[in-house]
């Protein structure tokens, strides 16, 4: 069943479904257009987050908005998730069965969203979505298309933060999210939400 927005929020906000809600200052469920042709999925949020209650905040996500804005958007023009809405301890990658209890709120997420492209941001993401058998270093870069919406992982803002010689990947994938978004505004029929002339 499709929860509203609210809905959703709320199922959020008072889920005790594993541990990590336990040591946490809030949930971060997402940001950005509710209707976003793009959606950007990481990991889990870290301490900013934690404390701000919005995803991509700290040095991670200020690399993020840099990357949004490469490809001529905006943060504001992009919907914005994790895989998990509690941040781990010590930011350490979430467990494979805490990734699993959120996947209903991600579903949820993308199910309203209905984005036409979704940018999977390391291996978490990637893993949670697509199967375990993606591996990042190998599958990045490469387009998944499921029932025609498109999926590309790529490497984690945080990834590039710790090995900046991995960012002219990132931005050839980023060159390709951008072909692909203007693909699909042009294949939009006319009048649609993806149409230049809606």
């Amino acid at each position: 069943m499709l929860l509203s927005w609210d809905a959703l929020i709320e199922e959020i906000e008072n889920c005790r479904a594993c541990p990590l809600c336990r040591e946490i200052h809030r949930k971060v469920v997402g940001q950005g257009d509710i209707h976003a042709e793009l959606m950007f999925i990481g990991e889990g949020p870290g301490a900013d987050e934690d404390l701000q209650g919005v995803a991509f905040v700290g040095a991670a996500g200020q690399l993020l908005t840099k990357m949004i804005a490469a490809i001529g958007m905006t943060r504001d023009e992009v919907y914005i998730c994790n895989v998990v809405k509690c941040r781990p301890p010590h930011n350490r990658t979430p467990e494979k069965e805490e990734a699993e209890a959120c996947m209903t709120f991600l579903r949820q997420q993308f199910l309203l969203v209905h984005p036409k492209i979704i940018v999977l941001l390391g291996s978490t993401a990637a893993k949670a979505v697509l199967g375990d058998q993606i591996r990042i270093t190998r599958d990045r870069g490469k387009w998944v298309e499921k029932k025609g919406f498109f999926f590309m992982p790529t490497y984690h803002p945080a990834a590039l933060l710790r090995d900046p010689a991995k960012k002219r990947e990132a931005w050839e994938d980023l060159q390709q999210v951008a072909s692909k978004l203007a693909e699909v505004r042009h294949s939009a029929p006319e009048g649609s939400p993806g149409s230049p002339h809606s």
